[in-house]
């Protein structure tokens, strides 16, 4: 094994682990009052690891001189495509953090290096072609997420979100690693190209063993929990609620698209030879997601619950593409994530401004009545982002569900194309519930709070790209979701 090579195939996952190991020394020394300065410095270390990843996108890089540890990691252009996701969620929440944290008095130097811990894990998630990979990355990933839910101590709700976190998570994680056991049982590998390639033996020698179907199943239902997908949803809208709004921007963002991109390289990668043995599956969770995200979210008076369940309707037509078990599939699946991120982003970040004249936050809908009276400006943005969450056209969120849909349709599963856009219709209803609240209803009052320049900057550049500007990007975001899901199929 080429020590030097692997180093430098793994070279972002160094600089976030000095960083992290830095920042924790700092913390320790200095403690809350370097709270800021390490919020910052945490946003450069996930910059630098960014600038490290991007040529490996740029240049389409796959094949064998992508794999590091003897093939436990790879730094393909797919890894690439999700880690850039991934770090700049990152960033962006950190810069959106100071502002609500220090208004309860609780901005502690941990938190972002907890978020930089969660990250690096996030990366290693999507760069696993080893089941023990695999496990490392979800773990450091899920471990930094369980005391982020917690981290205001004063709120029960935020120690509420943290405790249901940790024991569905250790629940879920023991669902993965049972699958996981029954496939390294019916493989006699832990290498994704291994396991791949004995289930192609036993399928061709007379069908797959029940044990290694089970197997699939498990695996996939572990990871289900993860990305918050029907149903092994319950967790998601008590987390969203419960946790300090930034941590909930942060795990609607980061964890979830780095799962997401892991459920990618598991099904295609892994299992890419037997997608009939878990096709179904995909299926009816992308179905049920839709469907349960959309019909919860029509009686929630809490904005952050509301989003919790648009959360989840955007996994189910997420994982359309994943059902397509295509390289087309594959790249609307990415090319939705990146208009997901920005969506999603601008949402809890219009969240963040929602205060009362006393700086507190306004988390009931109701309480946003005429919000296009008192606060116009921050209506409109928020207006876009529901919008274009509904995927109504011009908007951007319109794109995303095209290419998926499209995607389905040349795969020849025309019939789940046809139901994922009749069940679309179900949850533009709540989202234009709440543009109609905001520009129709008595206005209360409640949102006079002013807001930060980082939260309006932010906002304005999440509604510009998820405008119809959007569309201008179109040719660069699919020639590299292109290559990207090109080398999540590259044959080793």
């Amino acid at each position: 094994m080429d020590w030097s090579h692997s180093l430098r195939l793994i070279a972002a996952e160094e600089v976030l682990s000095i960083a992290c190991l830095i920042l924790l020394l700092v913390a320790a020394w200095s403690g809350d009052k370097a709270a800021r300065a390490i919020n910052w410095l945490a946003i450069a270390a996930l910059a630098a690891a960014a600038v490290l990843v991007a040529p490996a996108l740029c240049s389409g890089a796959a094949g064998p001189d992508t794999e590091a540890f003897m093939g436990q990691f790879r730094a393909d252009a797919f890894a690439s495509f999700i880690k850039l996701l991934i770090y700049g969620a990152a960033a962006a929440s950190l810069v959106v953090s100071p502002a609500f944290f220090e208004r309860f008095r609780a901005m502690r130097a941990e938190y972002p290096i907890l978020i930089l811990f969660a990250a690096l894990g996030s990366g290693i998630m999507v760069s696993a072609t080893d089941l023990l990979t695999l496990y490392i990355g979800l773990e450091m990933n899920s471990l930094a997420s369980y005391v982020l839910a917690a981290m205001l101590r004063n709120d029960e709700r935020s120690a509420e979100a943290g405790l249901k976190y940790f024991v569905l998570g250790a629940l879920a994680s023991g669902i993965l690693l049972f699958g996981m056991s029954l496939t390294y049982g019916f493989t006699g590998t832990t290498s994704f190209a291994g396991i791949s390639a004995a289930l192609d033996a036993t399928s061709a020698s007379g069908g797959l063993a029940t044990g290694a179907v089970f197997g699939i199943v498990f695996m996939l239902a572990g990871l289900a929990f993860k990305i918050s997908a029907v149903p092994f949803h319950m967790w998601t809208p008590d987390v969203y609620e419960g946790a300090p709004t930034p941590v909930t921007t942060f795990f609607a963002t980061a964890p979830k698209v780095a799962a997401l991109g892991l459920t990618m390289r598991v099904a295609l990668d892994a299992f890419g030879t037997q997608a009939d043995a878990w096709r179904q599956i995909v299926i009816f969770t992308a179905l049920a997601s839709i469907i349960v995200g959309a019909l919860g979210a029509i009686g929630q008076r809490n904005i952050k619950r509301l989003m919790a369940y648009s959360s989840i309707n955007n996994v189910g037509f997420i994982l359309i593409g994943l059902a397509c078990a295509t390289v087309e599939g594959a790249s609307a699946m990415l090319v939705y994530m990146v208009i997901y991120v920005a969506m999603t982003f601008g949402g809890f970040v219009a969240i963040l401004m929602l205060r009362d004249a006393d700086g507190e936050p306004v988390e009931a809908i109701g309480d946003m009545a005429g919000l296009s009276h008192t606060r116009p400006l921050l209506a409109g943005g928020f207006a876009i982002v529901m919008f274009s969450l509904a995927g109504v056209p011009p908007l951007f969120g319109f794109w995303g569900k095209f290419v998926v849909f499209q995607a389905a349709v040349q795969a020849g599963l025309v019939p789940l194309a046809a139901i994922g856009i009749a069940a679309s219709v179900i949850s533009a209803f709540y989202y234009i519930k709440i543009v109609k609240v905001m520009y129709f209803d008595e206005p209360t009052g409640k949102v006079t709070g002013r807001s930060d320049w980082a939260h309006n900057a932010l906002l304005a550049l999440s509604a510009a790209f998820i405008s119809p500007l959007g569309f201008l990007l179109t040719g660069w975001l699919g020639g590299l979701a292109d290559a990207a899901a090109s080398a999540l199929f590259h044959v080793v």
